[in-house]
């Protein structure tokens, strides 16, 4: 069975700083990275000092053959929409760039890694949290 992982923004950034995910991430068929995650990403960076160094890192993962960004897509911002409408219902609200994440989660059908609780709210989606 293909094993697809969906990195959210800490879970590259742990992964990243001493290696967390090196296990799931070494076995994973392919590994996704939503675009938002990226942008989530380059905010990060660029608060920082060493914005080069991280964003050139960045880039050399994702030439990695396994490695694929998904990008919002008119199937994404309908899932998004779904999911947001589910969220408010249930009046369990999370950041609207996690909804995005889980969206992207969802349609390439991946299994999401993330460190953030609230992603259980959203039962549709595979999560993994350690």
């Amino acid at each position: 069975m293909e094993l697809i992982l969906v990195l959210d923004t800490n879970a590259y950034s742990d992964w990243r700083r001493g290696g967390r995910w090196h296990g799931r991430i070494a076995v994973a068929n392919r590994i996704v990275l939503p675009s938002t995650v990226i942008g989530e990403l380059h905010h990060g960076f660029r608060k920082g000092t060493r914005f080069d160094e991280n964003a050139r890192k960045l880039r050399e993962f994702l030439a990695e053959p396994q490695i694929e960004v998904h990008p919002v897509t008119f199937r994404t911002a309908e899932i998004y929409g779904e999911f947001v409408t589910y969220l408010q219902r249930q009046g369990t609200p999370i950041p609207t760039n996690d909804i995005w994440i889980a969206a992207a989660t969802l349609e390439c059908g991946g299994r999401l890694v993330s460190h953030d609780d609230h992603f259980r709210f959203l039962p549709f989606i595979d999560w993994e949290k350690e």
